[in-house]
């Protein structure tokens, strides 16, 4: 089993590299839009449309509204023509996580409201849609191809140290009913991990303070990413969103995070203007 995750890793550690290095902002679009469709596919199982033709339709669906919000943000030949668009798609999506806290903080109760399927398969859309949205305005941006890999690095580092932290100091549990082996010490491990890469790349970079501003934000909506996809798991009855990556479940299982965090970030970006 280790060797089959190990395997995995890093086929998608290269696949990715050479998706970044090796295509410009649109054909890197178009290989994250089909990603998001197979995580849609999955996402509709976990809505609770288990046929088939319905989980493909609702693939179907998401790549429709990722044509309308590239259009809707006039994303054409490798550029963003309205970040006015973009930044208000996004300050939606970010609208969207600040209740999504509320409804993990609030699980099992709050799923009376939204635990039926089509309002799991809206909340699909909401997840899915800016993640796409949110890793083609970074990779629109001049330095594009390492600020998608520094919000990789804010999941990894925020995930590693909350792991690292939690085993070894771990006493609170952060949100027992939906994820039962998360501590408030391993959230704010991970946290502080992210503040010292932060701090790192402030000082590089030139401005502590805006860079501290732009990844706190960042990490802290990578747990709530992880924690949503968890909590709707839970509800549905299933470990793994499917086994599409052996060793490692699916694709959700690996992206939770970035679903959170990609937007946050990419929000941070478009109004500060902060550059790498």
């Amino acid at each position: 089993m280790l060797k089959q995750r190990i395997i995995t890793a890093v086929f998608l550690a290269v696949a990715l590299l050479l998706a970044l290095f090796g295509s410009d902002a649109t054909g890197f679009s178009f290989i994250i839009a089909a990603v998001v469709m197979l995580a849609a596919w999955e996402w509709a199982d976990l809505a609770g449309f288990t046929g088939q033709p319905l989980r493909i339709a609702y693939a179907l669906l998401v790549g429709v509204c990722l044509a309308w919000s590239a259009d809707y943000i006039a994303f054409t030949d490798q550029v963003i023509g309205s970040r006015e668009a973009a930044r208000d798609l996004l300050i939606g999506a970010c609208g969207f996580w600040a209740i999504a806290l509320l409804w993990v903080q609030g699980y099992p109760s709050s799923a009376v409201l939204w635990g039926h399927r089509w309002f799991r398969a809206l909340m699909g859309l909401l997840v899915l849609v800016p993640t796409w949205l949110a890793v083609v305005l970074l990779r629109a941006e001049p330095e594009g191809v390492w600020l998608i890999i520094l919000v990789l690095l804010i999941v990894v580092v925020a995930d590693v140290g909350a792991y690292f932290t939690g085993s070894a100091f771990g006493r609170r549990k952060l949100a027992i009913a939906v994820s039962p082996g998360k501590s408030w010490e391993g959230f704010w491990g991970g946290f502080a991990a992210c503040m010292l890469l932060a701090t790192l790349i402030g000082f590089w970079q030139g401005d502590v303070l805006l860079t501290l501003a732009i990844m706190a934000p960042a990490s802290l909506a990578s747990v709530l990413g992880d924690l949503l996809e968890s909590m709707v798991k839970r509800h549905r009855g299933i470990k793994d969103s499917s086994q599409l990556l052996p060793g490692h479940g699916g694709i959700l299982d690996r992206v939770d995070s970035l679903t959170a965090a990609a937007p946050v970030f990419a929000l941070g970006i478009i109004i500060s203007g902060w550059q790498l």
